[in-house]
């Protein structure tokens, strides 16, 4: 069974009396364990598409199954539940709470469970040392590099140890040597077993991962393994 699995997803919105086609038609499957990068230029249907599967929005048309799950029909809370439950979220603009301490922003996803305090904590400080923040626990995000910052929305989306880890842009207000210190961190937590899923835009972002769906104009038009040539050069075609 299929961890993502969509079957002939549509979105469409209505915008005034123009109706725009976000998604025509998209059918996947992705696999427990996977690393994959979802590409396309500004407008193809990608953030989109991430939004539906991260459940942060629901289809127009067919089928959506995560974990063997329809989330189609589901409820909002039910949809809150589940985004909090299976998917961890990591940001272009990190979302952080600027007058929070690291730990404490890496604990909110916690605070609705019913774990208790002391154990919160206790998850929230292994998430932290995982991407090598342990130093960093009572530090604000202005006290923070950027690349600081995103391993703590990084630490954040792990706490709940999610299925799914969802990337969006997520170097995209990095400078170069941050972000390729950024996918490498992914590409040890997907050494781990987590399935990462990455939108991006950018050649050297999807080199790191194994996959790549490249979407157009709402629909995929390519669906590729990354090649061991790719990856050597740093850059998918």
């Amino acid at each position: 069974m299929a961890l993502i699995e969509t079957d002939n997803l549509w979105k469409v919105y209505q915008m005034g009396a123009e109706e725009v086609q976000a998604l025509r038609g998209v059918t996947l499957k992705i696999d427990k364990g996977e690393y994959v990068a979802i590409m396309g230029p500004s407008g193809s249907g990608k953030s989109t598409l991430m939004n539906l599967i991260g459940c942060l929005d629901t289809p127009s048309k067919g089928v959506y199954r995560l974990n063997g799950q329809e989330v189609n029909s589901l409820s909002d809370d039910e949809l809150a539940e589940i985004r909090n439950r299976e998917i961890g979220f990591v940001f272009q603009t990190f979302n952080l709470l600027a007058r929070s301490t690291a730990l404490h922003n890496v604990e909110l996803p916690l605070i609705y469970s019913t774990n208790g305090a002391g154990d919160r904590i206790e998850r929230a400080k292994h998430a932290l040392e995982m991407v090598d923040l342990g130093d960093r626990m009572t530090h604000k995000p202005t006290e923070l590099s950027g690349g600081q910052r995103q391993r703590v929305a990084i630490a954040r989306a792990l706490v709940n140890n999610p299925s799914i880890l969802l990337a969006d842009e997520p170097t995209g207000n990095l400078d170069s040597k941050t972000s390729a210190e950024i996918m490498e961190l992914f590409d040890d937590i997907h050494k781990k077993g987590n399935t990462i899923i990455v939108v991006t835009h950018e050649p050297d972002i999807a080199a790191h991962t194994d996959r790549v769906i490249q979407i157009l104009d709402g629909k995929i038009f390519r669906d590729s393994r990354v090649t061991s040539e790719e990856k050597e050069r740093g850059k998918v075609q």
